[in-house]
């Protein structure tokens, strides 16, 4: 089993609302669910789909093929139609689009008429179509009408009543108009958790004891801040929509000089203007965590669509030099992880640290077993009232050996001192002489890198032991990766006709700066004995692949680079392959 279904339509058809609720049931009966979306940048029109693919084992990415098509308007048939597979079946409402399609992949379903008639109201043909495709793949009805009666609570018993006399409407009519649909469901399993990568994100700062969270809203990003919002009130964190970035930089600088830990979050033109507060961070040497959402560029660009054209920007920006920690994770799971570790690190070493990703990352949903929450890691790094008992010489900015000086809390000692933009000595009073420069820049880069660069992790690794093909990856690459690897790979057919000589096997990098060293797992020992290594990113300039480089002297032999807004499926990158290693 392994079924790809796309509803498509206009914005406000309530194409996302039928698309969640089918991931929802699907994860609930305890399928593998692997979710993505493509929207255009308005309100209302534009041609936008939400797909699920859903399966019997672990799903990482995206395909092309569609079994089921959801189409609400004629774009969808023009555009979304050719990539239906022979069996598969497009559904549709000939009176909304005012055509019979004649075939037989269609189903004419009358979305509209049966939405008024079972449930009052056209606004209730999404609910239709949902019915009407759990009941294309005979699955059962409990499910969706739990989720029906918990998403309509507020609203009363007769909206609960109407929408799921509309969704059984639908689901009757495919049951018995679709009598040849081949669409088997496998058998039912645990129920698993579905998390997209910003609620990931969210989640990882909530468990990591994140009190304050500042941003101005910004796509792909903004998901982080209403994640937080929603959990605001339970766990006492203050969520403020700042007027700009500007402000939301520094008034999460502000709550983590005054004690908090704290975050923000934006995208490429926001983080723009973080700029002069990302410096301020390095010399005041106050941690903070910044959420970087990639989206295609220059300007406003494409603002939904997906890249990962960013890498160079969060590495190289801001004036002056300072260590700076980036984690770029590949899906959900990585994504709590990583935002745990990076408020850990931002804390431990006074630094700012980045969680980079994509709105590709951001809206696709994953299921998983669980998290094991016990990974997680909470230290308090600040100097606190029962810790400044007795101490007398307190120096906000002392040479330690480890570069990483005391950091108390205001208002819990009289002994802290406010420091501003200017270079300043120990005790943090503004210099102008060259031996403390030096040293403060020695403090601050030389001493502090190295500690840092040992707490970085080395690349995922994952197929043939001792592989002639590897595949090179970071971000959100992980999962397409992934699958093209076990797509290649024994029992699964060769690749091109003169078959594959060899492994294959994937490096995936989540931990990009400081860049991973080789003392645990020597990975360009790997590529240096691979007969083809091959570096895949979303960006049109192989920012990677340049970082690789630029710290390690390794060169690619091959680049995939996509760049059109759009992430690689399957078989697109499948069929990239196709021309390197058949």
């Amino acid at each position: 089993m392994d079924y790809s279904i796309r509803i498509c339509g206009e914005a406000g058809q309530g194409i996302q609302t039928v698309g969640d609720a089918l991931s929802k049931v699907f994860a609930r009966t305890g399928y593998h669910v692997f979710t993505h979306q493509d929207y255009e940048s308005r309100i209302r029109g534009g041609h936008n789909f939400y797909q699920v693919r859903v399966a019997d084992r672990p799903l990482t990415a995206a395909r092309d093929r569609i079994d089921i098509l959801v189409a609400f308007d004629r774009d969808g048939m023009d555009k979304d139609a050719a990539y239906v597979v022979e069996q598969g079946r497009i559904i549709y409402d000939s009176g909304a689009l005012k055509q019979k399609f004649e075939g037989p992949k269609f189903l004419d379903i009358p979305f509209t008429a049966l939405s008024l008639e079972h449930g009052g109201s056209r606004i209730m043909a999404n609910t239709v179509a949902t019915g009407a495709v759990l009941g294309m793949l005979g699955m059962d009805m409990g499910i969706l009408l739990n989720i029906i009666s918990d998403t309509f609570q507020k609203k009363g018993e007769d909206v609960i009543k109407a929408n799921v006399s509309a969704a059984s409407a639908g689901y009757d009519f495919a049951v018995k108009e679709c009598v040849d649909c081949s669409f088997p469901s496998a058998v039912r399993a645990e129920p698993k958790m579905l998390i997209a990568g910003i609620d990931a994100i969210g989640l990882g700062a909530l468990a990591s004891g994140c009190k304050f969270f500042a941003a101005y809203p910004m796509t792909p990003s903004t998901g982080i801040m209403n994640y937080l919002a929603g959990k605001a009130e339970e766990f006492g964190i203050v969520v403020e929509q700042a007027e700009d970035e500007i402000a939301a930089i520094n008034m999460a600088l502000g709550a983590s000089f005054a004690g908090v830990r704290a975050m923000t979050a934006t995208s490429g033109g926001g983080f723009a203007l973080m700029v002069e507060g990302l410096s301020l961070a390095a010399m005041t040497e106050t941690p903070i965590v910044i959420g970087l959402g990639q989206r295609p560029g220059p300007a406003t660009g494409f603002p939904t669509r997906t890249e990962q054209a960013e890498l160079q920007f969060a590495l190289y920006t801001a004036h002056g030099e300072f260590p700076r920690i980036i984690f770029a994770p590949g899906d959900p799971e990585q994504a709590l992880y990583l935002t745990n570790k990076a408020f850990e690190l931002s804390e431990k070493y006074q630094v700012p640290a980045f969680v980079i990703f994509d709105q590709y990352l951001a809206d696709s949903q994953w299921t998983h077993a669980g998290f094991d929450m016990n990974q997680l890691v909470y230290t308090d790094y600040r100097l606190r009232a029962d810790s400044l008992n007795g101490l007398t010489d307190y120096k906000r900015h002392a040479y330690a050996e480890t570069g990483v000086s005391p950091m108390a809390v205001p208002g819990e000692s009289r002994h802290v001192v406010v420091t501003d933009s200017d270079e300043h000595n120990e005790d943090g009073h503004i210099i102008e002489d060259a031996e403390t420069r030096k040293r403060m820049v020695e403090k601050r880069l030389f001493r502090k890198f190295p500690l840092i660069q040992k707490e970085i992790k080395p690349p995922l690794f994952y197929g043939d032991a001792g592989p002639e093909i590897v595949l090179v990856g970071w971000g959100s690459t992980y999962g397409v990766i992934k699958e093209a690897v076990d797509a290649l790979s024994p029992p699964h057919p060769p690749l091109g006709k003169g078959g594959m000589r060899g492994g294959i096997a994937m490096l995936h990098f989540s931990e990009i700066f400081p860049f991973p060293g080789t003392e645990e797992f020597d990975f360009l020992a790997l590529l240096g004995r691979a007969k083809k290594a091959i570096c895949i990113e979303n960006n049109a300039t192989g920012q990677f692949a340049r970082l690789m480089k630029a710290e390690t002297g390794f060169e690619f032999a091959v680049r995939i680079n996509r760049y059109d807004g759009r992430p690689f499926t399957v078989e697109d990158l499948l069929g990239e392959l196709h021309g390197h290693i058949g």
